[in-house]
């Protein structure tokens, strides 16, 4: 296939190049900026380059990329022009595929754009930060050994009245043994799933049973558990309205291919290698 037509060298070209003066005195997207053979270029041809120009492109002055532009179109007219009337079958391809993604991109936008207004940004804040603002925090303890006897045996006197901080300076084998076994403030799900249940069924200052993980035998003790706080409605509005337009538009796809006549004919023999062999559609 062709390549795309590569944007020259603005900087090198056109740096010493002005504006040239308007020739109407109303300016709009259909206004012609050039004709090639007869053929129109207009100001929304030029408007609609420069938007899809490389990133490295984006922050050059418009006086300086106004003629480049143009040239570029006038030359990739002229180089259009020089075809036969025949379009190669992987250009009219290709133009199937960007007209379906540019108007698949635009009745996305108009989804999006339907979306998002100050009642319903409240109301999704409202909605997942409610009971409490935000998830339960824990501030737990443990003394880690490796087998179950040690930790039954330490469970014993610890419920004879032995500190627990103590304790596990002492006996515990993990590396927050020395600080007394204290873990600091965790969320919930944040530690394995057989210590984090331990956690969750624990009043503040309960001693767990033993309990096992794969790194060995804990006795738990949680200190405290509070609720967090919730952010700010405005530090997590463009979150919110994100997460809002996400919604939206998977539901307007969800829809629209629920309710559309789609088929999927069975290819006998079809080996997605195919994918591979851009010569199948020509030049």
């Amino acid at each position: 296939m062709p390549k795309r037509f590569t944007f020259m060298s603005v900087i090198a070209i056109c740096s010493a190049l002005a504006l040239p003066a308007a020739a109407e005195s109303v300016v709009d997207a259909d206004t012609v900026v050039a004709r090639v053979n007869g053929e129109d270029i207009t100001l929304a041809h030029m408007i609609i380059a420069r938007a899809t120009l490389p990133e490295q492109y984006q922050q050059v002055p418009a006086d300086v990329l106004y003629n480049a532009i143009l040239d570029q179109l006038i030359q990739q007219t002229a180089l259009m022009q020089s075809r036969d009337a025949e379009v190669p079958d992987q250009v009219r391809v290709s133009l199937e595929n960007e007209r379906r993604s540019l108007l698949a991109a635009a009745a996305i936008e108009t989804v999006m754009t339907g979306v998002g207004s100050d009642e319903e940004i409240r109301a999704a804040y409202d909605a997942k930060y409610a009971d409490g603002f935000g998830e339960t925090e824990y501030d737990a303890s443990h003394i880690l050994v490796e087998t179950e006897e040690e930790a039954q045996a330490i469970k014993a006197e610890l419920d004879g009245g032995a500190d627990f901080a103590e304790t596990a300076k002492a006996k515990s084998t993990g590396p927050s043994g020395p600080n007394g076994g204290n873990l600091g403030w965790f969320a919930d799900g944040a530690m394995v799933a057989e210590f984090q249940a331990a956690v969750n069924a624990l009043a503040a200052g309960e001693i767990s049973d033993p309990v096992q993980t794969q790194f060995g035998w804990h006795i738990i003790v949680l200190n405290e558990s509070r609720k967090k706080t919730a952010p700010e409605l405005d530090v997590v509005r463009n979150e919110l309205l994100q997460k809002l337009r996400q919604d939206a538009v998977e539901a307007r796809i969800e829809d629209l291919t629920r309710n559309a006549d789609i088929e999927r004919p069975v290819i006998d023999d079809l080996n997605p290698e195919i994918l591979l062999d851009l010569g199948l559609v020509g030049n």
